[in-house]
This record gives structure tokens, sequence and C-alpha cells, in this order.
């Protein structure tokens, strides 16, 4: 039995308003996409000479270059991320003032600064005072304070799920409240959240995609050259779009299998002690 958790089930006449309505909005949607078909052909864009270049392995290469790169900054980032999220949401929760206080007001501070002031703060603001980092860095380093921002709000949020037993079983053995947090409520933290961990590593991935502010040569960066390159910047960019999806849409993949259960195995309980029992009770009885 089907239970609706968010929403009362629907009546006869919900359903038939529902259906109705999906109808329209395909109708709308297809009605849209068709006409956007006809005004890129109208205008020339759907021309083979538009098009044709993106099929050369050269081009192709170079995008697959850029997408290498978007992957190595993206998850580089992820996992710095991670642990400046889990540094300073522990910080946070910490009941020392000293160490609660600056680590929530870094959280606040760089989850309120939007990204693109701090990859320009990066790129302008330091050279002022001397410091010229490489584009990796200028790039990276905005996107791990942003995101690690975010991380710890999860891993606070997950840590404050969990019952306050837990804490109160690990003192029980003799744990300290540092050794309580790395062996017994992280694993369950990290084990619970898996799926939101996944879905902000899909955010840091395109969040790498400032790279063309900074001139890292990431997979927008390498589509925005190549659309200059060959004067189709509408066909590279749609390359490059179809490349992002492939990439998130794996991601979102694996989210969904991490959040699944584990499939329980059944095991047939047949013991072959036991299994002659019934035959000799018939035989005893006969």
């Amino acid at each position: 039995m089907k239970t609706t958790v968010l929403f009362d089930e629907l009546g006869p006449r919900g359903r038939k308003r529902l259906r109705i309505a999906t109808v329209v909005a395909v109708v709308v949607v297809v009605g849209a996409l068709v006409g956007i078909f006809f005004q890129l052909q109208h205008v020339g864009q759907l021309s083979s000479r538009l098009w044709s270049p993106l099929a050369s392995w050269p081009n192709i290469r170079y995008l697959l270059d850029g997408l290498g790169m978007t992957l190595r900054i993206g998850l580089s980032c992820a996992a710095m991320s991670l642990v400046f999220g889990t540094l300073f949401g522990l910080g946070r929760l910490s009941p020392r003032r000293w160490l609660s206080l600056p680590c929530a007001a870094a959280i606040e501070l760089f989850r309120a600064i939007p990204l693109i002031l701090l990859v320009y703060f990066f790129l302008i603001g330091l050279p002022a005072f001397g410091w010229n980092l490489p584009p990796f860095w200028v790039l990276s380093i905005p996107i791990v304070l942003h995101a690690g921002s975010v991380f710890a709000e999860i891993v606070r949020a997950g840590v404050n799920s969990l019952d306050r037993g837990q804490f109160d079983a690990a003192a029980a053995i003799g744990l300290r409240r540092g050794q309580a947090l790395r062996l017994v409520v992280l694993p369950q933290v990290f084990r619970a959240l898996r799926p939101a961990l996944v879905t902000q590593v899909i955010r840091t991935l395109k969040e790498s995609s400032l790279g063309y502010v900074v001139s890292y040569p990431e997979l927008l960066r390498n589509g925005q050259v190549l659309g200059e390159y060959n004067a189709n910047f509408l066909q590279a960019y749609a390359l490059t779009a179809a490349f992002y999806i492939v990439i998130n849409f794996g991601l979102s993949r694996v989210a969904d299998l991490l959040d699944r259960p584990p499939r329980r195995r059944r095991r047939a309980k047949v013991s072959e002690v036991d299994s002659p029992a019934p035959a000799a009770a018939m035989e005893s009885v006969s």
C-alpha cells in the first residue's frame, strides 16, 4: 500500500485536473521547442557549416582536455571543501566559545558573499597586496571557502540530528568527546548524508565553470575559446552543456544509488540436522 507524505491523495476530480494540466504543459513545451527549432533554422544556426567543426577530433580533444581540468579542480575542491566543512562544522558545535564563535562567523561570512565576488577578490585584491597565485588556486580557494561553508552546515545539521544517547554511550565506554565524534558520530553522519554530499560535489563541479574569469582552461573556458575560433558560439556552448549534463547526470545517479537501502539477502534457514527429525517422528508414531 502506497502512502503519500507530502500531500493528500488526489480524488477523481484532482486526478482529472492533473492529467489536463500535464497535457497542456507538454503541448506548451513541445510547441516552444518546435518554435525554437524553426527559428534557429531560419537564422541559419542549424547549418552543417557551423556544426561540422565540432565533429573533428582536435576540437573534441580540446573539450575533453577542458573536461579533465574541470574534473580535476572540481573533485579537488570537493575533497578540500569536505575537510574544511567538517572542521568548521565541528568547531561551530564546540562548547568553547573562543572556537565556536570564529567558526560560526567564518561560515556565515563565506555563505553570504557571492562566489563571483570571492573569485574577483583573489584575482584582483590579492595582487594589490603583492600576492600572486596561480589560476588554479585563484579559482579553487574561493570555491573551497564557499562550498566548505555549505558542507559545514550539512555536517552540523547531521550531528545535531543524531540522538544525544550516542554521546552518552560513547562516554559510558570511556571515550572522550573528540574520540566520540571521530569514531561514533561522524561515521553515522557521513553515512546518512551521502546523497547531500554528492549533491554538493555536483554543485562544486558546476562552480568550477567560473574558470573563464581567471583564464583557467576548464571545460567552459575551452568551449568559449572554441566558439571564438570557429565563430560558432551557440554550437560550442551547446556541446559544452552536453558534457556538463552527462557528468552531472552520472553523479546524480551515484547519489541515487547511495540513497538506496542495501538489499537484504534472504537466506534459507534449512538445517541438515533438523530435517530428518519429522521423518524420525513419523516413524516413532507409526
